[in-house]
């Protein structure tokens, strides 16, 4: 079987399993309603209208039309009208999908009817964050005044699309996170491709039509868009028929021959499925009138009023400013003509993420004393494949200033004196950064987001750690995303010289909560690894070799001459009296050689005493603010001081598991995380099982400490 998340075995949404669901239906002659998205206010997600006449009724398409069918002949740009819900960015993505037959069957998966096998289910995938997903819908539809209240197709009797919407809404959470969007959202989880934007202005209007057909051809979804320069602009309609700030569907390129003159063309769909482009070659242009029959039964030219239409390159640079690309493999971005076709080969390595307040959400580089405890991601180049002339700026991604942490870096530099001798070649790397999860029932919250490449000098890669605080303060990025962005995903596309690396995402301020997913992509030839920062653990030389105190010696001496037993030792409570604290110690001595008695000698009295003393001293040194208490990024640094260094994930799980709950940890919770720690570094050094050892410190950790 594939692997689960694949597209031929995707992650089934909520457990809820089609085929079984299916034959339980069919069996049971009912038909499914599906109680996880349930045809009620919530999964509608938008304000009740007061007007009784316009109360909305969930209904089934055969209650609607009674000759209703889940496709009429083929599926098409036309098929998809958008409703009462302004979610043009989606659906101007999904008239897009519908040009490419092999992307599309695998959201829309075939064989299925509104007649054969009929039980009022359905299923459809979706690209989520690195695996696929299978969500399963029932078929009641939200109908005002006899009419679908969302999506629709001009074919009034035909609703996979509309289907396809209540899939969408039930993943993201309710019909109404679907409102305002990029569209680059829809187009990535229709295909698991990368998608970003390309200023129109960035190429001449023949390059530029070029570089579209490419795209199209190489199954890259394609869409644009005018912007509005406010919000109160947002909907209206230009001179030419356009509407500022609004999602179009790029379905196709051609041209055609006007006596002397080659026209190029670009057809264009909005996703309302009415308001047309009015201006040189639109329907009913008089330009079509000297242009020959057998060209326009190519193009397909249809004088109707459905949303598509025609429009010249030249008029299309000057009155669209941004076009969204979504391109299903790394090649494709470059979006120039290229006549190898074959499936060219990528590394892929991702990973999912978290920025935990106070603990692995250190915000930008104008935070310098948290910005290293973002997650930091190591990432190992070898073999070249590029010569560094073979290339200019950065394709496509975010350089800009705006919200921004470091002014002036320079991305990917490449040498503008160097001597063709001196040239080196590099390695190209493809990364994106997305945010999870930011859709939520009404309304959408994208944090500010980045990442940042930093390259690791030799001396630092023979002991890989996470990098520090100074190493950050020191060292500037070779390559980053650019400004930091309120969207979905950032991503760039670099060259780099072989070495290693490390990727930093990060929010724009720090304690902001979210989960994150990392993929990054590398040419065919190139070594490209990401490999876990191991735990270390280094105490017994930092803390546990300090010489005994004298005051120490002679206090213990003096303890167990009136307090020991007859075997000179004292147990866990008699010992906490000693150290006249109430420091939870147990695990401290039993971290001890005591003979499996639980108590302890005068010598190992005496270095817990010590190490105990040197464990405050380092907790002092780190509670800043003289609270008594510390915060997870103090703990860390703490940590490191006392010889143990630990990555972001175990030293949030540490909190978690002697923190409570609490903002900040005592003394004795601190000396609680390094006990625990003690015990299960001594524990795993004596494990002899290969699978545990394979596996590493971090996953032993990980799995111990919630114990």
């Amino acid at each position: 079987m594939s692997e689960l998340g694949s597209i031929d075995n995707p992650v089934k949404f909520k457990d809820q399993d089609y085929d079984a669901l299916l034959q339980k239906c069919l069996k049971s002659a009912s038909l499914f309603s599906d109680t996880v998205f349930a045809a009620n206010q919530s999964s509608l997600g938008v304000p009740v209208d007061p007007d009784p006449k316009k109360a909305v009724k969930w209904l089934r398409p055969k209650e609607i039309t009674s000759n209703a069918v889940f496709v009429e002949g083929t599926m098409g740009t036309t098929d998809i009208c958008q409703g009462q819900l302004g979610n043009c960015w989606l659906l101007a993505a999904l008239s897009c999908l519908t040009m490419h037959p092999t992307l599309f069957v695998r959201v829309v998966p075939s064989g299925q009817s509104l007649s054969e096998s009929y039980a009022g289910i359905f299923r459809f995938r979706f690209w989520q964050y690195g695996e696929w997903v299978e969500v399963v819908v029932d078929d009641r539809l939200p109908v005002r005044e006899g009419r679908l209240l969302f999506s629709y197709s001009r074919t009034t009797n035909e609703f996979w699309s509309a289907l396809v919407e209540k899939a969408y809404a039930k993943l993201i959470g309710s019909y109404g996170s679907l409102k305002g969007g990029i569209i680059s959202e829809g187009m990535e989880d229709f295909t698991g491709g990368i998608a970003y934007s390309l200023p129109v202005s960035s190429r001449p209007p023949r390059m530029f039509w070029r570089a579209m057909t490419a795209a199209l051809a190489r199954s890259s979804l394609l869409s644009c868009f005018i912007h509005a320069a406010s919000v109160k602009e947002i909907g209206t309609v230009t001179s030419e028929g356009l509407i500022k700030g609004h999602a179009y569907a790029i379905t196709d390129t051609d041209k055609v021959q006007r006596a002397s003159e080659e026209v190029l063309l670009l057809r264009l769909r909005n996703p309302w499925g009415f308001v047309e482009y009015c201006g040189p070659w639109s329907d009913k242009c008089k330009d079509w009138d000297v242009i020959d029959n057998a060209q326009k039964a190519r193009l397909e030219l249809a004088k109707v009023e459905d949303g598509e239409f025609w429009i010249g390159i030249e008029d299309f640079c000057r009155l669209f400013n941004t076009v969204e690309m979504c391109s299903v493999n790394p090649d494709s971005m470059s979006g120039e003509a290229s006549d190898d076709t074959a499936t060219p080969s990528w590394t892929l390595s991702s990973h999912q993420g978290t920025w935990v307040p106070m603990c692995s959400a250190g915000g930008s580089r104008r935070y310098p004393r948290s910005f290293w405890k973002n997650p930091q991601f190591q990432m190992v180049l070898s073999e070249k494949d590029v010569d560094d002339y073979d290339y200019g700026e950065d394709e496509e991604g975010e350089e800009g200033d705006g919200e921004d942490d470091e002014v002036g870096v320079v991305v990917a530099p490449v040498s503008k004196t160097e001597k063709p001798r001196e040239r080196k070649k590099k390695c190209t790397v493809l990364v994106e950064l997305l945010q999870k999860y930011r859709r939520q029932k009404d309304q959408v919250n994208f944090l500010y987001i980045a990442f940042h490449i930093y390259k690791v000098p030799p001396e630092l890669q023979e002991k890989p750690a996470s990098l520090d605080q100074q190493f950050f303060s020191n060292n500037s990025a070779v390559a980053r995303s650019g400004k930091y962005r309120s969207i979905r995903s950032v991503w760039r596309k670099v060259h780099l010289e072989p070495g290693s690396y490390v990727i930093v995402p990060s929010t724009y301020r720090p304690n902001q909560q979210g989960e994150f997913f990392l993929r990054v992509y590398t040419k065919t030839g190139n070594i490209q690894g990401f490999q876990d920062f191991p735990c270390t653990n280094n105490y017994s030389v930092m803390v546990m070799s300090k010489p005994v105190l004298p005051e120490d010696q002679f206090r213990v001496q003096k303890w167990f001459d009136e307090k020991a037993g007859s075997d000179d030792r004292v147990n866990a409570v008699q010992f906490m009296n000693l150290v006249n604290s109430g420091l939870d110690v147990h695990i401290y001595i039993f971290g001890e050689d005591t003979g499996g008695r639980g108590r302890l000698s005068r010598a190992q009295a005496e270095k817990l005493l010590t190490s105990l003393r040197n464990l405050q001293s380092i907790f002092f040194q780190f509670d800043e603010d003289s609270s008594g208490t510390m915060s997870p990024f103090e703990l860390s640094l703490a940590l490191n001081a006392a010889g143990v260094e630990c990555d972001n994930v175990v030293v949030q799980l540490l909190w978690e598991r002697f923190g409570a709950g609490e903002q900040y940890l005592p003394f004795n919770g601190f000396v609680s995380c390094v006990a625990r720690l003690q015990v299960l570094f001594d524990l795993f050094e004596s494990e002899t099982s290969p699978e545990v050892k394979d596996k590493g410190i971090n996953a032993w950790l990980l799995k111990l400490l919630a114990v």
